[in-house]
């Protein structure tokens, strides 16, 4: 059984990604946890919904389609953290680095609450009554914590069968096998084969087949000794294939990859030449390393031969990311992970730059100067350890590059436009004609009522390139229109503290949303820190005593008012709905009823104490080691974190070492040094993950590739100090009108596979259905009725045999599982002793002959009923309900035992030995090699050996082996000729499988 359920990214405009797989058992996988620049949790609540019942979770790509929401499900959905997730190991890399930026970059990534739960809590609060929402963000994750969450991802290689452990509450996984396959596209991008029983599943959204400058393509026809002209084994006829229709909607750029790059580095050196600026948008982990890396291989070549003509020699290049640095340094450890002649390139520059090293010591020991230094254009360079390519991570870098005059070219985060530096960098350049934005990709619509700025763009450049389209057709497709007259509304974000009733509002909605997790997870959750709401408190999420655990601990941080009401009401929770929970929830409660009863109800309720440590022990605490002159002191209490401590009030519950909830606006905040120094120790951790990744050594072009010198460092603390507000924060939006002089074009350098290479491959793959994601409904519609006429033969439905084609929409649900007779029945003991298993693809097969006999009629518990005669006697009206439910739990499927020695003669002529696999003529070849014959390939598909005998495949599982007299050999031979031997082998490389 196999079902699949888009939870967003289907026939939608939003470029978000979620799928939900399921198998027989109750086993649940999460591809992705993809999210829009929108930020709306509305978005996630069937996600939060189906955290419970995951078994594992699967990662594609390090983009915001794929991941943003990865950090914000980790910190806000209580069991999240606990389910096993996989992932290559550049995605978890520049996973981190992305969701780092995106927090960095705007507000809106914590996420505004809803107007519907802050409307439970808001009976005693006149602040919604206007009906409007005061925009309160959701507790954002800290720097450190986003590093933790991706330290529990599990990485994998590509080619490596894995079976992953289950979640905690998860039924077992019964075998079930994933494997991670190149899909091109990005860094470490991911096709998932997903192996479980008769079920061979191929999940592909967002892959590319073409070769780039950075990225392979995808491993669809990697195999060996097929000649790039066959899909490999393992990707071959799966039951059931997920596959992105995004990309085969736009018309492609005829002249592949060249006339791509010609194309973009064309209108840069027009625009640069006329002393504009260049703007192209890009995300800031993935395609902006295919972007960089053109750029700069582009900028060394015309500028370092002496040229004077080219334009490029008075223009400056920026890539403008808040990780921009740490992403770098990553990239340069994962070069085995890229195109092969990225690794040639650094090979060749490792070698000659240790021969020029050589020189120049030769040439300072002879005393006279000698040998290329950094600086000397003849210095070799590693691949992304740029020369030309400036790296800007602070926003004053930033606005100080757009404040100046002068020819230029600006990658900035993000592609949406809705957040990064890329919406400054327009709303600067947008008043000049010369300057160009260049739009890499077709940009998503979040919400169908609401463009972003990146959207509008985008349609504007396609409205008007069909009217360049009737002057040039031939050209219509980089068009370069002018967006002169139009004006966009621009909207910008703020941070804001709370005031008057926002604050207790604020206070009762994490008093609901604590009591609720705790109710669900027996108070194991950590994700609600009110604590860290108001001041960064570590000692409280460091604390591993008993007092966690503590009844009288659960409500910290609530003031008066929340405290009583929540005494008043119990938030609506009876014992019935708290459950076993009762226990430690409820005082003097100590017995509860577990009998009929199932699961986690049965069992004592635990509460596990979390140490928070990273893979060097327990975390630091920075403020326990300042010297005494960094204290700030009042008659010798320490106040560095945060004011006077005032009295508790009466009732309200604290933990020995917490800080209240107080007005925000009149809490002392956290002095700027200790900033800086949170600040300093961030940035010293990416430093050390990114050594612990090139193996322990430090990288000596770090230093290279730092934009500016210390003597900003205080700017920018000091601009971060202003624009951080301490404690619970909302958002407040102002709108701006901006008017576009510039110029708009497209250049397609999004990576995706087109029309035709779907078209070309999935009828090399053969699923047996085809499931179309990851697109807008008319390009996937459009995709579904050309693949049904391509796979069945012209037809517009699925013919007898033919492959079912699916275009599920977000929410739906599609029955894919496999069209075979099979039905469950259990084997008794004494069959099981008689049977031998063989290994096929993973799979164990066995021909049994056996009898079926109907099902047991008694109660399947057989030793738990023996188990309940020695329990405590139920009362009168339990024990009969219990009686009652034991005798509806009937074991009802069939038993298939051993036939009878009186009806075994008749039925043993029956089954015959069977011949279980399909060898490949590739690896018949190495076999009869291995064996010291000839064997090479003559035609389409002939396989000939000692040149006797000729072997041909002429269908799945059917093998032709042709040979004259010559093949037969001397009859009184033992071993026979090569005709025999060609023969025996061919059985050898199949799994036999007796009858009887």
């Amino acid at each position: 059984m196999f079902n699949f359920t888009p939870l967003l990214g289907a026939q939608s405009t939003s470029p978000a990604s979620q799928s939900l797989l399921e198998f027989d058992g109750g086993i649940k996988i999460l591809v992705d946890v993809g999210w829009d620049e929108s930020f709306d949790v509305e978005k996630l609540k069937e996600l939060e919904r189906q955290v419970p019942t995951l078994s594992v979770i699967l990662l594609t790509h390090a983009t915001t389609a794929h991941l943003a929401a990865f950090a914000h499900c980790c910190k806000h959905f209580p069991l999240f953290t606990r389910i096993p997730i996989y992932a290559t190991l550049p995605v978890i890399s520049l996973g981190r680095t992305l969701i780092q930026d995106l927090y960095a970059s705007t507000p809106l990534a914590s996420s505004i609450i809803p107007k519907a739960p802050l409307s439970e809590s808001a009976y005693s609060f006149p602040s919604l009554r206007g009906g409007s929402n005061p925009n309160i963000l959701l507790q954002p994750p800290t720097p450190d914590e986003i590093a933790g969450y991706f330290s529990l991802i599990h990485p994998l290689k590509y080619s490596q069968p894995h079976q992953p452990l289950p979640s905690p509450f998860s039924p077992p996984l019964s075998g079930l096998t994933v494997t991670a396959y190149s899909a091109g596209h990005t860094l470490g991008g991911t096709i998932w084969h997903i192996q479980h029983g008769l079920e061979s599943i191929v999940y592909a959204v967002d892959w590319n087949q073409a070769r780039e400058h950075v990225l392979s393509g995808a491993a669809w026809l990697g195999g060996a000794g097929t000649g790039g002209s066959e899909v490999i084994e393992q990707l071959r006829r799966p039951t059931a294939m997920i596959c992105s229709s995004r990309g085969s909607g736009p018309v492609t750029l005829a002249g592949g990859r060249k006339k791509r790059d010609d194309t973009l580095l064309s209108m840069i050196r027009d625009t640069v030449a006329k002393g504009g600026t260049v703007l192209i948008p890009s995300d800031s982990s993935a395609r902006v390393l295919e972007l960089s890396y053109l750029l700069e291989e582009t900028w060394q070549a015309e500028v370092e031969q002496g040229d004077g003509s080219s334009p490029l020699k008075n223009a400056r290049l920026y890539l403008a990311s808040r990780t921009s640095g740490a992403t770098m340094r990553y990239v340069r450890s994962m070069l085995e992970w890229m195109e092969e002649g990225i690794v040639r390139e650094f090979e060749t520059a490792s070698g000659a730059q240790e021969t020029q090293a050589h020189k120049r010591n030769r040439s300072q020991q002879g005393g006279f100067a000698g040998g290329a230094k950094q600086d000397d254009p003849k210095f070799a360079r590693a691949p992304f350890d740029f020369k030309y390519l400036k790296l800007l991570e602070r926003k004053t870098q930033v606005n100080r590059l757009l404040a100046a005059e002068g020819p230029r070219v600006i990658l900035a985060s993000d592609t949406s436009l809705e957040w990064g530096f890329s919406k400054e960098a327009l709303r600067s350049i947008a008043g000049d004609n010369r300057n160009l934005v260049i739009l890499t990709e077709r940009v998503g619509q979040s919400a169908s009522d609401k463009k972003g700025l990146g959207r509008y763009l985008w349609e504007l450049w396609d409205e008007r390139r069909d009217d360049a389209a009737e002057i040039d057709a031939e050209n219509s497709a980089t068009a370069i229109v002018d967006a002169s007259g139009n004006e966009v509304v621009l909207q910008h974000v703020q941070l804001a503290p709370l005031s008057g009733g926002e604050i207790p509002l604020y206070q009762q909605y994490l008093a609901r949303q604590r009591q609720l997790q705790n109710t669900m997870q027996g108070d194991t959750s950590t994700a609600l820190e009110t604590s860290a709401d108001v001041v960064d408190d570590r000692s409280s999420s460091t604390s591993t005593t008993s007092e966690d655990s503590d009844v009288e601990h659960q409500g910290k941080a609530l003031n008066t008012a929340a405290t009583l009401s929540h005494a008043r009401h119990k938030l609506g929770l009876s014992d019935a709905e708290l459950g076993i929970n009762i226990l430690i929830r409820r005082k003097n409660v100590y017995d509860y009823e577990v009998r009929g009863k199932k699961g986690r109800e049965k069992m004592f309720p635990y509460v596990a104490k979390r140490r928070r440590a990273d893979d060097f022990g327990d975390l630091i605490r920075p403020e326990e080691y300042l010297r005494a002159e960094e204290r700030d002191e009042v008659d010798g209490e320490d106040m560095r974190d945060g004011g006077t401590k005032r009295e508790n009030a009466v009732g309200q519950k604290r933990k020995w070492d917490d800080v209240g909830v107080r007005n925000a606006a009149g809490a002392r905040r956290l002095s700027n040094g200790l900033n800086k120094r949170r600040k300093a120790a961030a940035m010293a951790a990416d430093d050390r993950d990114a050594d612990m990744e090139l193996g322990g050594k430090a990288d000596p072009r770090r230093r290279a590739a730092e934009p500016e010198s210390d003597s900003e460092d205080g700017e920018s603390d000091e601009e971060a100090a202003e624009a951080k507000v301490e404690g619970p924060s909302k958002v407040v939006f102002s709108l701006e009108t901006l008017r576009l002089e510039c110029r708009i074009s497209f250049v397609d350098f999004s990576g995706l596979h087109d029309k035709r290479s779907i078209q070309m491959l999935v009828p090399l793959i053969k699923p047996r259905k085809l499931i179309l994601v990851a697109g807008e409904e008319a390009e996937t519609n459009e995709l579904a009725a050309d693949c049904r006429k391509l796979l069945n033969s012209g037809a517009e439905e699925a013919t007898e045999g033919g492959i079912d084609v699916f275009t599920p929409c977000i929410g739906g649900t599609i029955d894919a599982s496999v069209d075979t007779n099979a039905w469950t029945v259990k084997l008794s003991q004494s069959l099981i002793r008689r049977l031998h298993w063989q290994k096929v693809k993973g799979l164990g097969v066995v021909a049994i002959t056996g009898r079926l006999e109907a099902a047991s009629l008694h109660d399947k518990a057989g030793p738990e009923a023996a188990k309940k005669k020695m329990r405590t006697v139920k009362a009168e009206g339990q024990d009969s309900q219990g009686k009652d439910e034991a005798e509806s739990e009937v074991d009802a499927t069939p038993v298939l035992d051993v036939v009878p020695a009186n009806m075994a003669a008749a039925t043993r002529s029956v089954a015959q030995p069977l011949h279980v696999g399909d060898l490949r003529l590739a690896d018949l070849r190495k076999i009869m090699q291995a064996s010291g014959m000839t064997a090479e390939f003559r035609g389409e598909g002939t396989l000939v050996i000692n040149g006797t005998v000729a072997v041909r495949k002429s269908g799945t599982g059917k093998i032709e082996v042709d040979g004259g007299a010559y093949s037969m050999g001397d009859p009184r031979n033992t071993e026979g000729g090569t005709f025999f031997k060609v023969k025996r082998k061919i059985y050898e490389g199949l799994a036999v499988v007796a009858g009887g």
